[in-house]
């Protein structure tokens, strides 16, 4: 997707080894054309699935999530990571960990709004070594719901998530790989085919 590596290559900021912040169009800050071009591009690769719900984690993935489901005309859950009164006490439960955070935390997900009967889209901002996917496939698989494929914004391809996730038997498709990337250099690079690997 041409116009997400623009933006990454042009507002993208590199920290360490392992890091890429895009927080001034898609995390923090959210460019809603560029959201809205995102949702599209999910919404046609997945567009043959069935699905009947969107699925993702609070909070950077509910943008991206939010304009695929808009797409393809179905509800949106995201997984909440914190517990609050209003939630449902019947709920369906995994722990996840953050790769930024280095802290370990727990995703619920009311079973009112997920089932046997479901076909599900995971949608996340980043990939980088799995974690919260397999929180979400975990939480998938608790409810006998079925997993369509996972829509990743950017996928960091040297880092093993992405394997992980593949190996695992789902489809994942990123709208951008990132194969390098250098803070000394301030340079990005990205896999030539966006889902080579799919």
């Amino acid at each position: 997707m041409d116009l997400l590596k623009d933006r990454i290559v042009s507002e993208g900021r590199i920290i360490g080894t392992d890091i890429l912040k895009v927080d001034s169009f898609l995390n923090h800050q959210i460019d809603p054309r560029v959201m809205q071009e995102i949702g599209k591009a999910f919404a046609e690769a997945f567009s043959n699935e069935g699905i009947t719900k969107v699925l993702t984690i609070e909070s950077s993935g509910i943008a991206p999530a939010l304009s695929t489901a808009l797409c393809l005309g179905v509800p949106v859950i995201f997984a909440r990571k914190t517990t609050s009164r209003n939630l449902d006490i019947d709920t369906y439960i995994s722990s996840v960990h953050s790769f930024t955070k280095g802290t370990d935390y727990v995703i619920r997900v009311s079973k009112r709004y997920l089932n046997d009967k479901d076909v599900v889209l995971l949608i996340d901002d980043f990939l980088a070594k799995g974690c919260a996917l397999q929180g979400l496939i975990d939480i998938v698989g608790q409810s006998g719901a079925k997993i369509a494929g996972a829509g990743i914004v950017i996928e960091k391809g040297f880092q093993e998530g992405g394997a992980l996730i593949r190996g695992m038997g789902i489809r994942v498709h990123s709208l951008a790989i990132v194969n390098e990337m250098s803070e000394k250099e301030n340079q990005i690079t990205f896999k030539d085919e966006d889902n080579s690997q799919e």
